[in-house]
């Protein structure tokens, strides 16, 4: 969890990614360069802010294209806003907070199929497999005489394997960065982490073989359970519990969840960035919510528990705070 030194207000944050974007949208007047200066010297939250920014212009060369692009357009401009509330939300996660940007962008446009934030994407394969997309994921599909392999590059699937039909029947393959699944006739889920793979297995098994180099022997995951594992090492086998799938039906469950850790999860379904004071992110969440809508998922918890949000550039930032 991020130390309170390192939270910045996000009223700050909007104004140092505003001036950012104007202070590179071309000429900039004397007046404009005084104005950013009395700002930036006004606090000591608005020079920590602006240290931020200072880092990511000089680790990356600039500003992302999406974002520089619309500096062009008119301060009202919509595409702009949505521009600058991202950049405002990398602010926030300095110094791992562009980098990750970069990747998923690189990630969305290459991939062979892909979801939006939000969607969730159903595909047939050509072998009859059914593919379910989660929210923000992409994978590719490389199937050839001796395998069936999807590399999931980003996200999280839900995988209803198909018999192969063929003389040969050639084995059904899920990759990630951490492994590789071979599916024994099942259906399963998959998602990839930073540094973690988390499957679970409905149907049939799935042999996973790590990814590391003098790893561990395989294992094989028993419809019922769930693992986790890393390049190296798995975590251990669990019972599955209904919470793990249960965005297969559109819903987000919670028994007794840490509040952060819920807007963690519900942020990866909506554009922009949930945050919460950290005096509540201990709070229990309980109850099912649904993905499709995260703002009534939002209005759901003000109701029912001793929170408030406080949104900014018109809901793409919300923050939590005590009641």
């Amino acid at each position: 969890m991020a130390s309170k030194a390192s939270i910045i207000d996000p009223q700050v944050l909007e104004e140092a990614a505003e001036w950012l974007m104007r202070l590179h949208e071309g000429e900039v007047s004397a007046q404009d360069h005084a104005a950013w200066e009395r700002w930036r010297t006004s606090s000591a939250e608005c020079q920590r802010a602006w240290e931020r920014a200072e880092q990511l212009l000089g680790k990356f060369g600039g500003l992302p294209p999406t974002v520089a692009m619309s500096c062009l357009d008119r301060p009202q401009n919509p595409g702009r806003r949505a521009a600058l509330g991202k950049l405002a939300a990398l602010l926030a996660l300095v110094p791992a907070g562009w980098s990750a940007w970069q990747l998923a962008e690189w990630q969305q446009w290459t991939a062979d199929y892909r979801s939006q934030v939000g969607q969730q994407r159903h595909l047939t394969l050509v072998d009859g497999t059914r593919l379910t997309l989660n929210t923000d994921s992409a994978v590719d599909v490389r199937f050839d005489a001796q395998q069936r392999l999807v590399l999931l590059r980003r996200g999280e699937i839900f995988v209803d394997t198909a018999v192969d039909n063929r003389s040969n029947p050639r084995p059904f393959l899920v990759a990630t960065a951490q492994g590789r699944m071979q599916a024994l006739g099942t259906r399963f889920s998959v998602r990839e982490e930073p540094s973690r793979t988390l499957l679970a297995v409905v149907e049939g098994a799935v042999r996973v073989a790590l990814a590391g180099a003098g790893a561990m022997p395989p294992l094989i995951v028993q419809a019922g359970q769930r693992s986790a594992f890393s390049a190296l090492a798995f975590e251990g086998l669990q019972a599955i519990d209904s919470a793990a799938l249960a965005w297969t039906q559109g819903m987000l469950l919670a028994d007794k969840m840490r509040l952060a850790d819920f807007l963690s999860e519900l942020t990866r379904y909506r554009r922009g960035l949930v945050r919460c004071d950290p005096a509540i992110a201990d709070l229990p969440i309980s109850g099912s919510y649904p993905l499709s809508d995260t703002g009534r998922t939002l209005n759901m918890l003000v109701q029912t528990y001793p929170v408030v949000a406080k949104t900014h550039l018109n809901g793409y930032w919300v923050l939590l705070s005590p009641r």
